[in-house]
């Protein structure tokens, strides 16, 4: 196999998802983060842009590159994150005389799990752990509808991919290098729009998916409260569900939504202990993400979950340097292209 460019070429991080698009160079030696930039989108108009190849998502890279950045990119050479509710991520085992017809293992798991054509696919897997009686392997499969038009988006505007891979894989990267993620792993990525939910160890055993974020519980505390969208906002960041005087009406407005992610979440605990865990124990569950913004919820994780819950902080390691930082409740919008822009050079294959 051939490298798709030099071994010291920096690389990028590009996320594009549906509320918004977000770039970073970090210098992997140092942590430092030499360059970033964000914008918000309209998800009406990322999925049209998706779905019709129209301009939209075009102007807004050139845009975001062009006026938005802090800093300075390292290349134009860039990772490039697709959201994991577009992507269908399975482990499975087989036996280890059966290695060389692997191909035809995943095609058989594509065909039996998956709700979509094989041939609309890309599809990549790789042997993550070897037992005596066992394989154990990762298949991710995404629509090449989605990373071709993201890949498009991103050549437009000068850019050169040099790989593709979901978001929840990027913050998993991050949160082994910055947060104890060798420890056996419960992932909650709670987005603008959509949560993420994974099991981390060594590598992404499972993932799964729900329509509810933090835009969700912006609408719920506006609903239950009778308040503006921007007077729940500022009630959701700055009371959240920490003790004080409206924390039982919050708590109330957001216990549907929280609940709804809590039961997922229980779902893909209960899928690693009794198909994947071979005696391991999960150990922890870290909150990431542009939703995770609301003072409590970790506690709120420990005692719905019955672990230790945080949310993740990977910023301590991560150095903005002489850059103007972004401020404290934007911060971790940039975990998903912190991850991206933080693959070594030397482990991207064509």
């Amino acid at each position: 196999m051939a490298k798709l460019f030099y071994k010291d070429k920096p690389i990028i991080g590009l996320d594009i998802s549906q509320t918004g698009m977000k770039v970073m160079s970090v210098d992997p030696k140092k942590w430092l983060v030499t360059g970033y930039g964000s914008i918000d989108l309209d998800p009406s108009k990322v999925q049209q842009s998706l779905d019709s190849g129209d301009d939209y998502l075009t102007r807004n890279i050139k845009d975001l590159l062009g006026k938005s950045l802090v800093g300075n990119l390292a290349s134009d050479h860039a990772v490039l994150g697709v959201p994991a509710g577009r992507a269908f991520t399975r482990t499975f085992t087989v036996p280890p005389n059966s290695e060389k017809h692997l191909q035809e293992a995943v095609e058989l798991e594509v065909e039996q799990y998956i709700p979509l054509p094989m041939s609309t696919l890309y599809v990549d897997y790789e042997i993550i752990e070897r037992a005596k009686d066992q394989l154990t392997v990762l298949m991710c499969a995404v629509p090449r509808t989605v990373v071709d038009s993201c890949i498009a988006i991103a050549e437009s505007a000068g850019l050169r991919v040099a790989m593709v891979e979901t978001s929840i894989s990027a913050v998993a990267r991050l949160l082994e290098a910055t947060e104890e993620g060798h420890l056996p792993t419960v992932i909650v990525d709670i987005g603008p729009a959509s949560t993420d939910i994974a099991i981390l160890d060594r590598s992404i055993r499972i993932a799964g998916s729900l329509n509810v974020g933090g835009n969700t519980f912006t609408l719920d505390i506006a609903k239950k409260l009778k308040v503006p969208l921007e007077n729940a906002h500022q009630l959701k960041t700055l009371s959240g569900l920490s003790a004080g005087s409206r924390q039982q009406k919050i708590q109330s407005a957001l216990n549907p939504s929280l609940e709804r992610i809590v039961a997922e979440t229980r779902r893909v605990m209960r899928y690693y202990d009794e198909r994947i865990a071979d005696h391991r124990k999960l150990e922890q569950v870290l909150v990431v993400g542009g939703g995770a913004n609301v003072p409590g919820i970790g506690e709120y994780f420990t005692n719905e979950l019955v672990m230790p819950a945080r949310v993740a902080s990977p910023w301590q390691k991560l150095d903005f340097g002489k850059l103007a930082q972004p401020a404290k409740h934007f911060r971790p919008r940039y975990i998903t292209v912190a991850g991206l822009a933080s693959v070594p050079p030397e482990a991207i294959w064509s």
